[in-house]
């Protein structure tokens, strides 16, 4: 953690998770419940309803809430998106929202105009820019490569520095309830850059089953995508993917470091905890 930083709630601070159900977003929430924290949960399907595409469903649902995070579906890349994001913080400074934390793209232009948005909207406010994280191998839109043993992708031989969802979770926790983080940016990923070669060949060793990554054209990756979730969706993840997939960033970042206080998790460790043949239970014999 910063040194600088002091913990900055109390008993009666509300914190409210835009995208609850979301990857990060469950994982901020269980941390804030564990540290004792009210949590509201929102999304569409939650008790209390959040809803993107509802804007009228906003002022409700952040009523009485003191500390925001936001996850924005489908991306911050997506065009409009910072015009939806401008619609939200004017919600939240209505409402009385004291701090908001969101979770933006690394290395994304779109993502960059709606970070200063926030970070320009009167609200206290910190940025967490991440970049490809590790479990998408593993509970995500890459998660079919255990399924079908390719790992398909238009990347080339590009390097990325995965991040563990679990330590952007961790990041984004601090800079809620710390003091020392607003109006800060920071660039989380983890220790190391890897092609999706050797993804695959960590896939194969720790589970055992044959992963082999196929590069592909963007073409040939949009018409894949498009086969299954639609024209629309196909676009934003190749315009996503022809953008940030192009070298910029390959380089590891120190933020987690900066925030916590220690190194992120490398993708090894994050890959055999969730895929590793659990192993199994040995039971002394009993004593006659």
């Amino acid at each position: 953690m910063d040194t600088n930083t002091t913990t900055d709630t109390t008993d009666t601070t509300t914190f409210a998770v835009i995208g609850a159900t979301g990857k990060t977003g469950r994982r901020v929430t269980a941390l804030l419940e564990a540290g004792g924290h009210t949590v509201r949960r929102l999304a569409r399907g939650t008790t209390i309803r959040f809803d993107w595409e509802r804007p009228d469903s906003w002022a409700g649902a952040l009523d009485g809430v003191d500390r925001l995070y936001v996850t924005y579906v489908p991306d911050l890349a997506a065009p409009g998106a910072d015009v939806v994001i401008t619609r939200l913080t004017e919600v939240a400074r209505e409402a009385g929202v004291r701090r908001v934390v969101l979770l933006s793209g690394r290395g994304e232009e779109g993502a960059r105009r709606c970070e200063e948005i926030v970070l320009g909207s009167g609200i206290p406010a910190t940025v967490v820019s991440a970049g490809w994280f590790t479990q998408n191998f593993t509970e995500g839109m890459l998660d079919s490569a255990l399924r079908t043993g390719v790992l398909a992708l238009p990347a080339g031989d590009v390097r990325e520095p995965f991040i563990s969802v679990d330590d952007v979770a961790a990041v984004a926790v601090e800079a809620l309830t710390c003091d020392g983080h607003a109006g800060r940016r920071y660039e989380v990923t983890g220790p190391e850059s890897l092609t999706l070669a050797e993804v695959a060949a960590l896939l194969t060793e720790i589970t055992g089953r044959d992963v082999r990554y196929l590069p592909m054209g963007f073409d040939e990756f949009h018409a894949a995508v498009a086969a299954e979730a639609g024209a629309e969706t196909a676009t934003l993840l190749t315009e996503l993917c022809r953008e940030v997939l192009d070298g910029r960033n390959e380089t590891p970042t120190d933020g987690v470091r900066q925030v916590l206080g220690r190194a992120p998790s490398d993708v090894r460790t994050v890959l055999t905890e969730a895929l590793a043949p659990a192993r199994p239970v040995l039971v002394a014999p009993s004593t006659p």
